[in-house]
């Protein structure tokens, strides 16, 4: 087996399954919120909005709930810090117990860093672990609907499969907002 096959192969394992979409291309962040909006009102589930940097609104209009990340934070971190007080406490008191001028086997001040080194550990590798597989990440050669998405150019896209998906109402939702481009496309 060439090098060229294993690449392949293991491209076509991370490259992401497309589906076909109805997209609604906009210049102004207010419309296409507006029109986000609507197309929730329409009854439509499967349909996300690109834009080129972090709105608040679009969560609402989406209707995205609030992101499970920062429990996992939360847990992760409680369970770096126990770790870190069991680990101080097993390697002090007994894997390798030294009694140096009657001071205690463990104490809690002096493994104060590593116990918050471990908490931090635990807490930020647990919360990119789940970002990216909540993210469906890694992505090979994701599809593109329009190259200024990520700089000026915001959209809507309704996938084909959502249970709600009629292209006339969802195109004459676009046009009342102002879209510039309405079309289909793969993601």
């Amino acid at each position: 087996m060439s090098i060229n096959n294993i690449v392949t192969k293991l491209e076509n394992l991370l490259r992401s399954e497309t589906k076909s979409c109805f997209v609604g291309i906009w210049t102004d962040e207010h419309q296409m919120i507006a029109a986000a909006t609507k197309v929730r009102e329409h009854g439509c589930k499967e349909f996300d909005c690109i834009t080129p940097f972090p709105m608040h609104e679009v969560d609402e209009a989406v209707g995205i709930s609030r992101s499970i990340i920062p429990w996992v934070t939360f847990f992760a971190g409680l369970a770096g810090c126990g770790f870190g007080l069991w680990f101080t406490w097993w390697v002090s008191a007994v894997n390798w117990p030294l009694n140096i001028g009657g001071k205690p086997m463990w104490s809690l001040p002096a493994f104060i860093p590593v116990i918050f080194e471990l908490t931090i550990l635990f807490a930020a590798l647990s919360s990119v672990g789940a970002m990216f597989a909540l993210n469906g990440l890694p992505k090979v050669d994701p599809p593109v609907i329009d190259p200024d998405l990520t700089c000026h150019k915001f959209a809507v896209y309704v996938l084909e499969s959502d249970k709600a998906y009629d292209k006339a109402a969802i195109e004459k939702i676009f046009s009342d907002h102002g879209a510039e481009t309405i079309k289909m496309a793969e993601i």
